[in-house]
């Protein structure tokens, strides 16, 4: 294939679920967007890593795999090893419903090496009939392939539509964004702001794709006697930031749970948005207390990241320490321009070690960020800045 044909191919997608009737809906789901193309289909993981390998030994192979969990022969979690075996660069979204099971077995999943996953509804019906699954899905195969294709140095596909027609796209009232895939190429500019030099008594922290496996290794590097609150929002649905705050509590050894609204704020924990909720901070006369919103989704978003952001620059001001971590969209964006205008510092992740550089990157090319480190370094300058460590 010549390579101006390559460079604007649409993204590759392997679907893998027991049931062929779900691999039908999905496959169809996928293909309404002309940018799009399923590849292949596999009913279990034993099959999918045949076909995968059979793709590689022939080129043009799947670049994102949409994987069910509970399969017979081979389940989803046990594949995922030996599917990025024979293709390290294999982007892998999880499909599972919400369910204490299989929020517990997504996390695994992504621990082992999945990108992303998306939550499934519980009947082919209710797949034909649930617009928030479908756009969900989409979004996320495009913007893990399009991370995928820029760090190959690839261009995207072109889709050949009038970009007027797209359809806006609702709310996501469960979590995780609805916006359009955002990247930054790593040839953008990035001007850093001076840090100010007062110690934070509070650290804000968001992400969404590619985020818990950022969280676990970011706060695993902290002191277990920590001195200042951690509030996280991370785009989850419910049921997965109940699991989520238990794997960060067991990961860091630091105490952390899902927020309670009304609860004071208190130093050395570590507080999750629970899905489906926005988090926010309320100053008292007896204390700061969270406090949780229904109030509507931002940036196709609930929980989201720019009202804790803007919560915590009122509450906050200058001793707020706030990091973006990788994700999709811009979702934090809003939030951390409130953050330096009321003098807070505000960080990101960098583009390599993200898996999609679109909320780090969004922040970072606007010019908001004292830092912009990969994890490692991320979680150093975090210790130093909260004088958790000597700088």
């Amino acid at each position: 294939m010549p390579p101006s044909v390559a460079m604007t191919e649409p993204y590759r997608v392997m679907i893998v679920d027991d049931s062929a009737v779900i691999r039908g809906l999905i496959a169809r789901i996928l293909e309404a967007d002309p940018e799009i193309k399923v590849v292949a289909s596999a009913a279990d993981g034993l099959m999918a890593i045949g076909t995968l390998r059979h793709q590689r030994d022939g080129g043009a192979s799947a670049e994102v795999l949409v994987l069910d969990i509970e399969m017979p022969r081979m389940d989803g979690l046990t594949a995922i090893p030996k599917l990025l075996e024979i293709d390290p660069d294999l982007k892998i979204v999880m499909a599972s419903t919400l369910t204490l099971q299989n929020a517990e077995a997504s996390l695994k999943a992504l621990a082992a090496g999945a990108s992303d996953y998306v939550a499934k509804p519980t009947s082919a019906g209710a797949i034909r009939g649930t617009d928030e699954f479908k756009q969900g899905l989409i979004l996320k195969v495009k913007a893990l392939a399009g991370a995928r294709r820029d760090g190959e140095g690839r261009s995207r596909p072109r889709a050949e539509r009038d970009p007027s027609t797209r359809q806006k796209l609702p709310p996501r009232p469960g979590g995780g964004p609805g916006s359009s895939p955002t990247t930054h190429p790593a040839k953008t500019p990035i001007a850093l702001r001076q840090a100010n030099t007062i110690s934070p008594e509070i650290i804000a922290i968001g992400s969404s794709t590619g985020g818990p496996q950022a969280l676990q290794t970011l706060l695993a590097r902290l002191p277990q006697n920590l001195r200042v609150p951690i509030i996280i929002t991370q785009h989850m649905p419910p049921t997965f930031t109940t699991i989520l705050a238990q794997h960060l509590a067991r990961s860091s050894g630091i105490p952390a749970a899902e927020a309670v609204d009304g609860e004071s704020i208190l130093p050395g924990r570590i507080y999750v948005a629970p899905g489906d909720f926005h988090m926010l901070a309320e100053r008292r006369a007896d204390g700061i207390v969270l406090r949780l919103v229904k109030d509507a989704p931002e940036n196709f978003c609930r929980p989201a990241v720019d009202p804790m952001f803007r919560a915590v620059a009122r509450t906050w001001g200058a001793r707020a320490l706030a990091i973006v971590l990788t994700g999709m969209g811009q979702d934090g964006l809003a939030g951390g321009r409130a953050l330096i205008e009321a003098g807070a510092t505000l960080a990101a992740q960098d583009e390599k070690t993200s898996v999609v550089w679109g909320m780090p990157g969004a922040v970072a090319t606007a010019g908001l960020c004292t830092a912009v480190l990969p994890i490692p370094e991320l979680s150093a300058w975090m210790r130093r800045r909260a004088g958790l460590e000597a700088a």
